[in-house]
């Protein structure tokens, strides 16, 4: 849903960080979080499920990872028209 991110937190070495965020930028869009092998994915996928950009991280750098979700109440183009037979 447009409005989802992710923030992601790495530690850079030398006892600094630095911080990355990746968000859904369209409507229908989502962030998909993913770990395994010592590498966390977040992505950026459409409703149909191609991937529009990635961010990868190595698992054993990665200090935080936030999820903010989108508000509840959705944005314009998102809104679907419902048919009512009167």
């Amino acid at each position: 849903m447009k409005g989802d991110r992710v923030e992601i937190v790495i530690d850079a070495g030398s006892g600094t960080t630095r911080t990355y965020e990746v968000a859904a930028t369209r409507a229908g869009r989502r962030v998909n979080v993913t770990h395994g092998r010592g590498v966390v994915e977040v992505s950026e996928v459409t409703r149909g499920g191609s991937t529009v950009r990635t961010a990868r991280f190595l698992a054993n750098r990665v200090l935080a990872l936030v999820e903010h979700p989108a508000a509840d109440d959705p944005v314009a183009d998102e809104i679907t028209p419902s048919l009512r037979s009167v």
